[in-house]
């Protein structure tokens, strides 16, 4: 079945949970639970939203102290800087370099704090001072760059060409590849705690929504799912300033957009990873645009209801709710027995509005 714009903010692709690539399990999970403070973090059932929504159940995997961070990111950071370092017998002196809408970068300056490395770290316009100075405080050095995430991004692999440092980026391009699919392989933990938590309850997932950035995430749960023939289908959310996976799947191949401002910082990027895209044109059901407005709804209501998230993790409830709003719900079988998963990938803390 092909793509198919069911309006101008929802694109599906019905038969994508048929797709089937290689299985990611790996050992990223036991990596983790190695590392100090490691716990599964919550899986918060929601059944007020589940009510709402008219679904089964509705639950929301909550990131918002992951590793003692207010995201997720720190499951890519780590698993992705420890592989670099070993590959590369890098010693003492290395440093990090990367770009980042907030979390990705605190997660890098984390690690290479605690490894007793330096980090360098490239900001884009759009970034609150509090995510910024948040970076500073684990002792990174900060360059703002007067630009999008794109020119960060550019920037900062400048920076590791012409130093010899060592390049922590989570969005891939050509000859670039390796370091990314390390942190894709990190966030897999996220999706394989879903599971073990949902198990328990004698459930599996009928749809994940990702929260979507450049799409690193995105490509972890699709794999995830994928290479286990998993009947759960994944969809993506983005703001409406930034869709380049929405338009990528509506146009069959990586698109960039230009992006504009959004409360959703950590998702305001205007180019997917190339690394992600044969997931997203084959294993990715559907795709939606959400605006501030709308996030800004989700956030407020899941703080009623006691769960701590940003706007970037409030971006998933928004996103479940244009999609039952839409003929998508049908398109994708969804009912009043569906169990859907919201990935909340970031605390208020991350990035305070």
């Amino acid at each position: 079945m092909a793509v198919k714009q069911v309006n101008p903010n929802v694109v599906v692709h019905a038969a994508a949970h048929i797709w089937a690539t290689e299985s990611t399990q790996g050992p990223a999970l036991q990596f983790h639970q190695s590392l100090p403070g490691y716990a599964p973090t919550e899986l918060i059932d929601v059944p007020q939203l589940a009510q709402e929504l008219g679904l089964g159940k509705v639950l929301v995997k909550d990131e918002s102290a992951r590793f003692g961070l207010p995201a997720f990111k720190a499951l890519g950071a780590t698993w992705a800087i420890d592989k670099a370092l070993r590959a590369l017998s890098a010693g003492p002196d290395a440093v990090l370099v990367t770009a980042t809408d907030g979390n990705h970068g605190r997660a890098v300056a984390r690690t290479a704090k605690l490894r007793g490395l330096a980090a360098r770290i490239y900001i884009p316009d759009g970034v609150s001072d509090f995510a910024i100075q948040a970076i500073a405080d684990e002792g990174a050095k900060v360059t703002r760059i007067n630009g999008d995430y794109d020119l960060a991004v550019a920037a900062a692999a400048k920076d590791a060409e012409e130093t010899g440092a060592l390049l922590i980026q989570d969005t891939a391009w050509d000859g670039y590849e390796e370091v990314p699919s390390w942190i894709v392989e990190g966030y897999s933990t996220m999706v394989a705690e879903v599971d073990q938590q949902l198990a328990q309850q004698g459930l599996a997932a009928d749809l994940v929504i990702v929260p979507t950035g450049v799409g690193s995430l995105l490509q972890a749960v699709i794999a995830h799912y994928r290479g286990q023939l998993a009947e759960a289908k994944v969809v993506s959310v983005e703001p409406d300033t930034a869709g380049g996976v929405f338009e990528s799947l509506k146009a069959g191949q990586l698109v960039s957009v230009a992006t504009k401002t959004t409360i959703m910082t950590g998702l305001n990027c205007g180019t997917p990873s190339s690394l992600a895209m044969p997931y997203i044109l084959q294993g990715l059901s559907g795709s939606l645009l959400v605006d501030d407005r709308e996030a800004r709804a989700a956030l407020a209501h899941l703080t009623e209801l006691g769960v701590k998230v940003g706007p970037c993790g409030a971006a998933a409830l928004s996103g479940i709710r244009t999609l039952m709003a839409s003929d998508a719900k049908t398109e994708l079988g969804l009912n009043e027995d569906s169990v859907v998963v919201l990935l909340s990938t970031e605390s208020a803390e991350a990035n305070p509005i």
